[in-house]
């Protein structure tokens, strides 16, 4: 097992070159190699080859896969989030506006049967935070969980605004009609809290699925 290993791992940093993460990408696949030839123990070498092959791909794969992800830079991955929750809560805020100045039929057609299944979207947008914290993992793997919290923190912002404008009454609650009772008050304060756990777990998925 262990002259698999080294042959692994020493291809892997021949076919890396000067990637400047070289040395944690290579500590990081260690680590799971040892995990992997651990639990395959009782099997044949051909076999275990095999399998660390199937599981993890070739060292040539890998190379090429981490040489891909220097094209995405934290910086861009980070704003894109902000940006698309930027867009949601511009959409949301245009969309109340007109809902609420406008006499629109349609628009009020539109607006009741999105605040019939509050719980629905709110889920929905549950599933955005997941997948922030997945792509920063499987994109930026074990460098990725400083760019995930300072994403998390700015990408929060528009939320905690909009929550302190509406539980202070500095929104008029009656323009969210029927869609701000209590109770979903009570539920997206609820599901604000969960958010940070969300993406630390999606997170730890995403950065296993880069390996």
């Amino acid at each position: 097992m262990e002259r698999l290993k080294s042959e692994f791992l020493e291809s892997l940093k021949e076919n890396l070159g000067n990637h400047k993460e070289k040395e944690s990408i290579i500590a990081e696949y260690e680590m799971h190699l040892d995990e992997l030839l651990l639990s395959l123990y009782q099997m044949e070498y051909d076999e275990i080859r095999e399998e660390v092959y199937s599981r993890f791909g070739t060292p040539e794969e890998i190379a090429a896969m981490w040489k891909e992800e220097l094209s995405y830079t934290p910086s861009n991955m980070k704003w894109l989030f902000i940006a698309v929750n930027i867009l949601f809560f511009t959409g949301g805020a245009v969309l109340t506006l007109a809902h609420n100045l406008l006499d629109w039929e349609w628009l009020t057609n539109l607006w009741f049967n999105l605040a019939s299944f509050p719980i629905i979207i709110a889920f929905i947008y549950m599933f955005f935070w997941a997948l922030l914290g997945y792509e920063i993992g499987r994109g930026f793997g074990h460098k990725g969980k400083r760019v995930m919290k300072r994403t998390f923190i700015f990408a929060l912002i528009p939320n905690v605004t909009l929550m302190v404008l509406t539980v202070f009454h500095l929104i008029p609650r009656e323009w969210f009609y029927p869609l701000l009772t209590e109770t979903f008050i009570g539920v997206c304060i609820f599901l604000t809290l969960l958010l940070y756990p969300v993406c630390i777990i999606s997170y730890r998925w995403g950065k296993k699925a880069s390996i």
